[in-house]
């Protein structure tokens, strides 16, 4: 599970934030490991500024990542290290240092890899508790996208202790909410 990007080396293990989910983001990014990063999602959040500036003081110390969902005025606000970009958003927002985009296809990956993307975050992998019932890619299809695509793919979607060891080479790391949960 090793791929560079051009411009900043990358984590290996990515935690995007769910506040409905993970009370304590910060806590549970004091858990993750060096070079780890963090994405601050929860857009419509009323504290989403609070929690900006709370998270970059905590992976600052720590040596790891703090990306801004789909804000870039929020990440220069906070001095952020990049970006992360839903699917419907790639190509509207200009260059940054490192910028990650959501990917649930190899045709939103082609898109990403246009707009010179560092990285993607492909998904669902597996089933989901923030999705119940809803259609994955499955492990398979997931690694055949990955190793089909032009730049570091991440597995996400349902990622946990159990089943990261199954993902493989094919993929640069893994990004997960439901594996940080257990350790509140």
């Amino acid at each position: 599970m090793s791929r560079t990007a051009s411009r900043i080396p990358l984590p290996a293990v990515i935690m995007p934030t769910d506040l409905a989910r993970l009370s304590d983001p910060a806590a549970a990014a004091a858990r993750l490991p060096t070079g780890a990063a963090v994405i601050l999602r929860d857009r419509h959040h009323p504290e989403r500024r609070a929690w900006a500036e709370r998270l970059r003081r905590a992976t600052a110390a720590r040596g790891q990542m703090l990306l801004i969902a789909n804000d870039p005025d929020l990440a220069r606000a906070v001095d952020a290290d990049g970006l992360h970009l839903a699917e419907r958003e790639v190509g509207r927002v200009a260059p940054w240092r490192f910028i990650t985009a959501a990917a649930h296809s190899l045709a939103a990956i082609r898109r990403a890899e246009l707009v010179r993307a560092d990285a993607v975050l492909l998904s669902p992998v597996f089933p989901t508790a923030s999705h119940p019932g809803g259609r994955t890619l499955g492990l398979q299809r997931a690694r055949a996208i990955a190793r089909a695509a032009g730049l570091p793919v991440y597995a996400m979607g349902g990622v946990d202790p159990g089943n990261v060891r199954l993902l493989g080479p094919a993929f640069a790391g893994f990004a997960a909410i439901e594996a940080f949960l257990q350790t509140q």
